[in-house]
């Protein structure tokens, strides 16, 4: 790898760790969530109730891409550091651990960075309709 491939692993790195705090938000959100379902789900409307199950339900597929970011930011940090030779090496590891097979042909280095970028999208578009229903949940609970 040569000095700009690095800086853009580098880079790619700070922009997932960047991320973290969107999975923090996705986090905050499931936890109230099951907090208000487990403590007060009997006073709430049904589509209160629905709201906030959502948010739960939705907070499981956020989690996972949360997981599938801070693996990226790992061997993207790799990469640019140097402890992860090439992108071969990289992708012989990910088979040997079950996380890829075997690759047909080889990816760019741009490609990686543009699938990861559509991940961290796909990781904010979970979170924003994690808020939406947040939001429809507590705008339709009834207060007594």
């Amino acid at each position: 790898m040569n000095d700009n491939d690095r800086a853009l692993c580098a880079t790619t790195a700070s922009l997932l760790q960047a991320a973290g705090g969107i999975a923090s938000l996705g986090l905050a959100m499931s936890g109230i969530a099951l907090g208000v379902l487990a403590l007060t789900a009997r006073s709430l409307s049904l589509t209160s109730c629905m709201g906030f199950g959502a948010v739960a339900i939705i907070g499981v597929f956020e989690r996972y891409l949360a997981l599938r970011l801070r693996l990226d930011v790992g061997l993207f940090e790799g990469l640019a550091r140097g402890s992860i030779a090439s992108l071969p090496a990289l992708d012989t590891a990910l088979s040997r651990i079950g996380m890829r097979q075997s690759p047909d042909a080889a990816r760019s280095l741009a490609d990686r960075v543009l699938g990861t970028r559509q991940l961290v999208q796909r990781h904010g578009i979970t979170v924003a309709c994690q808020a939406a229903m947040f939001l429809l949940g507590l705008l339709t609970q009834d207060l007594q």
